[in-house]
């Protein structure tokens, strides 16, 4: 919470001003009401008082005041909303490691579901593209708000080949610069980028990570998959033998750091699906602030309407 005009808050001062001058009041009443009769006199002519319901509408004279000090000093909420035209490239390997099944019922297939969730979870107002990678990239899909053309697009992958993470970058950058918004200018952009392993092919991911930065457009990177994972591989001769894909989440890390972004780590389908209802709930959104200064002023209104009723019904008077 933050203020557009602070110094109103020092008017808070008059309210523990009013409290003293109260005390002071109720004070004066008793001492006024003794001098008219004695201790046992005084219960016979008064037998009943108020008690808590006496001080009910001071109370919340109070608090309406305290509201509305606040808000002439223009309160401030900073909120998440959908940044207009933005766009979000899906970066998803699929390099032969992602047909290890660590991750059930496949790295590959796991991960295809829980993209299929972040398209139903990312407001419907923002573009998403698809970049799929294994030793190339392809642009299977530029940034577009059919989310039935992601998803067939995301269907027709494979797992084969090595990992070229810097390419993928590149090939997202590219197709996120191509983006505009009503007045032509380059639309906020970010990329999400999942994959299991370290690069092997292409240019240093690193290197793309800072050009991102450059250019405003964070990547959010994913790492899938556990240190036990293993996929058959059929060497030359026709022979078959396991190959251990550990993941490298450090190299991962690394990208999400100098492109400004974030890292997440998924073992199992359920922390993948869960990572990505994270980012669903993050990229595509900008913190913008918002002035809350009705919502105190009509929370004043309803406690002084309150303290005035309640004063009505009990006493017949206002306080």
């Amino acid at each position: 919470m933050s203020f557009a005009s602070p110094l109103f808050l020092a008017a808070l001062v008059l309210v523990p001003l009013a409290l003293v001058a109260y005390r002071r009041h109720e004070r004066h009443r008793r001492v006024t009401a003794q001098a008219w009769a004695t201790g046992p006199l005084l219960a016979s002519v008064a037998p009943a008082t108020p008690g808590w319901r006496r001080h009910a509408a001071p109370a919340a004279y109070a608090v309406a005041l305290v509201l509305l000090v606040v808000a002439l000093a223009r309160p401030q909420a900073t909120v998440a909303v959908p940044v207009e035209r933005a766009s979000i490239v899906l970066a998803t390997d699929y390099s032969g490691s992602m047909q290890a099944t660590d991750v059930v019922p496949s790295r590959l297939l796991a991960a295809r579901a829980a993209a299929e969730r972040f398209l139903d979870d990312v407001p419907a107002e923002i573009r998403v593209g698809l970049v799929a990678f294994n030793q190339a990239a392809r642009t299977l899909q530029t940034p577009t708000t059919d989310r039935g053309a992601v998803r067939d697009a995301m269907r027709t992958l494979r797992p084969s080949g090595a990992t070229a993470t810097g390419e993928a970058l590149a090939a997202s950058l590219t197709a996120l610069q191509r983006q505009t918004d009503a007045q032509g200018r380059r639309a906020p952009g970010a990329i999400v980028l999942l994959s299991d392993g370290a690069s092997t092919r292409g240019r240093e991911p690193e290197q793309l990570a800072r050009r991102a930065r450059r250019l405003r457009i964070p990547v959010y990177t994913v790492t899938l998959g556990t240190a036990g994972g293993t996929i058959e591989v059929t060497t030359p001769s026709g022979a078959t033998r396991t190959t251990p894909v550990p993941p490298d989440p450090a190299s991962l890390r690394r990208v999400a750091r100098l492109s400004g972004g974030r890292a997440f780590a998924a073992a199992d389908a359920d922390a993948l699906s869960a990572a990505y209802e994270q980012l669903a709930s993050r990229v595509g959104r900008r913190d913008e602030r918002r002035e809350v200064s009705s919502a105190f002023a009509g929370g004043a209104l309803v406690l002084l309407a309150g303290g005035a009723l309640s004063s009505l019904f009990w006493f017949r008077r206002l306080p």
